[in-house]
């Protein structure tokens, strides 16, 4: 959906936004001051009951089968629901995507829903939105604690277990190779929770085990292009991989496609285990070019709107609301396929 255009009484919208933004950081939502209360609102801001709801969603960035999935499981969701969404797509940029919620703020939805990019980078736009008494759920990607507080400056935060997520991949890892591999390791965006907590799953899961050994890790941004040209670069520094551990599947894809043009054989030469649970992942997983891939389902429409209306008719949510997620082998591949796994 197309976003509205702001106008106020003739208010050219960058000078709207502009007034809009001056306003709220006076009211204390800058990035290091400031919260619900100050501006007359309760810690988080409540939601009134109502049959419709005006939803801004702020998205991340819309370019990849995930992402993809996510954002049409919130828009069918919407109208299955008879729901409006404000979709925005910040093109993983964390200023395009501050500036973005500001948009969505102006417009003065009834909750507020934020895909962010970085842990840091959304901050003072969460602190923004409860600043305008608007309620907040994060999705699938969490912020820093530390900064903004789950249960007072937004409600809750929907996801999958990250840290989990990294703990299953080094588990499945330690017991297909008995212990012992060579690893390169392709993180997903630097500062991003997933990225944070899948590499602390998996890395202190491998740490009694002094064969697991990690002899590479890089940051290739969750995307399937870099994870080619960065397993590539790695490859030639370290011939000897015997495993990539990928913390999504289109990194995966790309080091699968990179080990191929080196002669050398997924699923046989180098084990490679990903998460995420899109549909080329999981074939990889069918034909034996992947392991494991862990699931983090992006199907997050349902819980959210659910969370909403629970929300409006009093019931807080816990501060995490988890998302449980599946894990696909050889052994199980073919029956979750014929169950619709995948996305």
């Amino acid at each position: 959906m197309r976003q509205r255009t702001f106008l106020h009484h003739g208010i050219p919208l960058v000078l709207a936004l502009f007034l809009f933004s001056t306003f709220l950081i006076a009211c204390g939502g800058d990035n290091t001051s400031g919260n619900a209360s100050s501006s007359g609102c309760s810690s988080p801001p409540k939601l009134a009951k109502k049959s419709h709801y005006r939803v801004g969603f702020s998205q991340q960035v819309n370019n990849a089968p995930w992402r993809i999935a996510e954002t049409t499981s919130v828009q069918e969701e919407a109208s299955r629901r008879g729901d409006t969404v404000i979709y925005t797509d910040a093109q993983n940029s964390d200023s395009k995507q501050v500036s973005d919620i500001q948009s969505i703020i102006a417009q003065h939805p009834d909750v507020l829903l934020i895909a962010p990019l970085t842990e840091d980078g959304e901050v003072s736009a969460i602190k923004q939105a409860a600043a305008a008494c608007i309620p907040v759920i994060l999705l699938d990607r969490d912020a820093n604690h530390s900064k903004v507080t789950p249960g007072k400056d937004y409600i809750t935060f929907i996801g999958s277990d990250f840290v989990r997520e990294g703990q299953r991949v080094a588990q499945h890892l330690i017991q297909k190779t008995n212990g012992k591999a060579k690893i390169i390791e392709l993180q997903g965006t630097t500062g991003s929770s997933p990225a944070i907590n899948r590499t602390k799953g998996f890395e202190d899961e491998i740490q009694s085990h002094s064969g697991m050994q990690i002899i590479a890790r890089q940051d290739a941004n969750f995307d399937r292009a870099t994870g080619l040209k960065t397993m590539q670069t790695l490859l030639q520094s370290h011939p000897e991989v015997t495993a990539v551990y990928a913390e999504n599947d289109e990194m995966a894809l790309g080091a699968i496609d990179a080990l191929k043009a080196a002669g050398k054989k997924p699923g046989k030469d180098v084990l490679v285990a990903s998460i995420d649970g899109e549909n080329a992942a999981l074939q990889a997983v069918q034909n034996g070019e992947e392991t494991i891939v862990v699931q983090c389902n992006p199907r997050l429409g349902p819980i959210a709107f659910d969370t909403i209306d629970k929300y409006a008719n009093g019931t807080v949510p816990q501060q995490w609301v988890v998302q449980q997620d599946n894990q696909y082998t050889a052994d199980n591949i073919t029956d979750a396929l014929s169950k619709g796994a995948g996305f």
